[in-house]
């Protein structure tokens, strides 16, 4: 028998079909080896007779299919269920200030296609970029087998924006960018495909996985971070939480194009220009442990170009912070790891805006 982790329980009332249908798609996704109806309805609290019409439907739309059989445990063994990965795809785009990645993505998340390109925020007027950034995404489309279904395209973009709109707010500080449409400007260039944007770091968040609160760490030619809190990304209020590097460590320090000055940005960039990258990380290091210590966070992935220069450098700087600022480190140990998708991880990240509710997940 496969053994799956428990998900939020169901209803067997029929106004919620499709959040029973994500529920049941999550445990698959979670159970790469398959999972059968009884332990469907095990899982999701579900009536068989609930379970047995999901799937039904699951089958029919091509969504799933049967896998084989588990193991006896003394009856007739049963059948297996698994997702086919092939059943759907998504698109995920990373846009920064100088550059954008692309990535296409099946059912389960799995990157099938990948490009950087030279084009960013700064390349050129926001309406000449959108058209490069909409290419982008009609040739990573174009990668996918002839009829897949395409569901959408997800975009992590360079903040600050809102979420629910899709409309940006000066990202990188690009003034022409400011109350820019994103969201609305691709779709309308992709033919009305559901676009969805969110904060870069935001979307690296999500390329987390598991239920910790955690936190993704982004350095480039910026700083910033994605939380992940029981599950779930914080965004605040404005949508706009996550502005990790304008905290203000020292009062006197450099000015900060914020307009502030001594931020952690301002000041993990003059280390950088200095080309020393351990003080770079220690002050890294110096604001997570600011930020464990203000939401308790046990995980704490590191990305962005500049962190992917010298990986191990930066794990390992603010891996020594963490203990040395933490009151009781064994007590509240925090793992930093570097993000496991890599360079990639905003465009995979990006990808889970359009498939994660799908599974149930709250993007």
């Amino acid at each position: 028998m496969v053994v799956m982790d428990a998900q939020p329980a169901g209803t067997n009332l029929t106004g919620l079909r499709d959040h029973n249908t994500a529920l049941v798609m999550g445990l698959l996704r979670a159970a790469p080896r398959g999972g059968s109806r009884v332990e469907l309805a095990a899982r999701t609290g579900l009536t068989p007779q609930a379970i047995s019409k999901i799937v039904a439907r699951l089958l029919f739309e091509g969504v799933v299919e049967e896998s084989g059989r588990g193991a006896s445990t003394g009856g007739k063994p049963r059948t297996l269920l698994q997702l086919r990965p092939d059943a759907a795809y998504a698109v995920g785009l990373a846009v920064d200030r100088d550059e954008s990645t692309v990535v296409l993505g099946d059912l389960t998340g799995a990157v099938k296609h990948q490009a950087t390109h030279p084009v960013g925020l700064a390349s050129a007027r926001p309406e000449r970029v959108v058209e490069l950034l909409a290419s982008e995404a009609r040739a990573a489309i174009d990668a996918a087998p002839r009829e897949a279904r395409v569901l959408g395209v997800g975009v992590g973009c360079r903040g600050p924006l809102d979420y629910a709109s899709g409309v940006l707010h000066r990202p990188a500080g690009l003034a022409s960018w400011d109350r820019f449409p994103l969201k609305d400007a691709l779709a309308v260039r992709l033919d009305g495909l559901a676009v969805h944007v969110d904060k870069d770091t935001n979307a690296a968040a999500l390329a987390l996985a598991g239920p910790r609160s955690a936190a993704y760490l982004h350095f480039a030619d910026g700083v910033g971070a994605g939380l992940l809190l029981g599950g779930a990304v914080y965004r605040g209020a404005r949508t706009n939480a996550g502005e990790f590097g304008h905290q203000v460590l020292q009062l006197d320090g450099p000015e900060c194009r914020c307009g502030q000055r001594g931020c952690l940005e301002a000041l993990c960039l003059a280390a950088l220009a200095d080309g020393d990258h351990h003080t770079a990380a220690r002050l890294l290091g110096v604001g997570a442990a600011n930020l464990v210590r203000l939401l308790d966070i046990d995980r704490i992935a590191l990305g962005g170009r500049v962190v992917f220069a010298e990986p191990e450098t930066y794990r390992h700087g603010v891996a020594a912070e963490l203990v040395a600022h933490l009151p009781e480190p064994d007590w509240q140990p925090v793992n930093v790891e570097l993000a496991s998708a890599g360079p990639s991880s905003i465009a995979v990240g990006a990808l889970e805006l359009v498939l994660g509710p799908l599974f149930g997940a709250q993007s």
